[in-house]
């Protein structure tokens, strides 16, 4: 099964229970993505670490930690929410980004290993644990992404140039740092192995000038097709990728390195579809659009990136016809499908945007005060739960 399938009948009902719009996972889904990832690569201590900026559900990350990946932080506090879904410290990499000392030192009082992305954040984390362990971000130069703005490699605002590395190594001295890992993100959405795979070797090429690292994370970014895109190649890539550390272990003193990556959206995005309900239809200047209550406080990434999601139509129409779906948001850039040729829908039908499950709710917002959706998972048994309440006007009044 490559993404979460309903019936009418099931859309309709999950509906009826939980109301519109609603974030709709499958939990068998959720695991053969977190088993994949696992095979990445067939090096012996080999960790993949799910990146839950994708999605931060308590209950999704305690299920992608009974698969057995490790987990990464962004913030403080996704630090606390994979705590207490029951990750050890030594399980969680801080990969942080511009942070103040007080975040610096959050991490270092929870024992968690903690990424800096700049040498100016290697200065001030010397000032604030002098003598400490710490992992530096480079940027290889190589990047990859559906999207300029989530290229995170070449350039962009982050990581630390291969020529800076000896600024690296004399203000890790100036401190008494021990520099214990290098990690890199070349980019989000690639679907071939190459840049990953070349990113990769320079990054281990540059581990072998540090003589004490613990681990080397080399990233994420793996892709999955939104539209009719080929699948991302396991078996090529752990062919590929395998041969590189390997090559880069028996060069290096600690034959017992620590190799991780980073998966996010190829994780979780597949096993979500995002139902809700056509409010409206229209035709202005000689278009056609439907309106529904998805708006981009619930799903942002087609306002943002322009980005590709199918839609699916619960109704029993045989005809399609080109309309531009939107939202209930009050800016004309809502628009979940643009001039796209979409089965037939009327007022009350039940959609599902497929793909959904990544930067999907950990996105959305109360923009135009509106409450964010619930979420449900679709057990394995077949049984469908409750894993976040829908917001409340009552619950968002007492925050203002």
């Amino acid at each position: 099964m490559e993404r979460i399938t309903l019936t009418k009948e099931r859309a309709e009902a999950l509906i009826e229970k939980y109301g519109s719009p609603l974030y709709v996972y499958d939990e068998e889904i959720l695991r053969q993505r977190s088993r994949e990832m696992l095979q990445v690569c067939d090096y012996k201590n080999f960790h993949p670490s799910y990146s839950i900026k994708a999605n931060s559900n308590r209950e999704i990350i305690k299920i992608v930690k009974e698969e057995g990946l490790y987990v990464d932080a962004m913030s403080p506090g996704e630090i606390i929410l994979e705590l207490e879904a029951g990750y050890d410290p030594s399980q969680i990499l801080f990969v942080s980004n511009n942070i103040s000392k007080e975040e610096m030192r959050f991490a270092i009082d929870k024992g968690v290993r903690i990424s800096v992305d700049s040498v100016s954040q290697l200065d001030t984390y010397g000032q604030v644990n002098p003598g400490g362990k710490v992992c530096v971000r480079i940027n290889s130069g190589i990047g990859a992404g559906h999207n300029k703005k989530v290229v995170t490699g070449g350039h962009c605002k982050f990581g630390v140039e291969l020529e800076q590395v000896e600024d690296v190594k004399k203000t890790a001295e100036k401190y008494n740092l021990t520099i214990n890992g290098i990690n890199q993100h070349i980019g989000s959405l690639f679907l071939e192995t190459e840049d990953y795979v070349e990113s990769s070797r320079m990054l281990l090429e540059t581990a072998l000038e540090f003589k004490d690292l613990e681990f080397v994370d080399l990233g994420g970014g793996f892709g999955m097709p939104y539209k009719d895109e080929n699948r991302l190649d396991i078996q090529k890539m752990c062919k590929e990728l395998s041969a590189v550390v390997n090559d880069f272990v028996a060069k290096y003193p600690n034959k017992n390195i620590e190799i991780k990556s980073e998966p996010g959206r190829y994780i979780v995005a597949e096993c979500c579809q995002l139902l809700g309900t056509v409010t409206s239809e229209k035709t202005n200047y000689g278009e056609k659009y439907i309106g529904c209550d998805i708006g981009f406080n619930v799903l942002q990434r087609p306002v943002m990136y322009d980005s590709y999601h199918n839609v699916v139509v619960y109704n029993d129409e045989k005809e399609s016809e080109v309309v531009h779906l939107v939202g209930n948001i009050c800016e004309s850039g809502d628009i979940l499908a643009n001039a796209r040729n979409i089965k037939k829908m009327h007022v009350g039908d039940i959609i599902g945007i497929e793909c959904a499950g990544a930067y999907g709710y950990s996105m959305a917002s109360n923009y135009n005060s509106r409450p964010r959706p619930a979420e449900v998972l679709i057990a394995k048994d077949g049984s469908d739960r409750l894993i976040r309440k829908r917001d409340t006007l009552e619950e968002m009044l007492k925050q203002l």
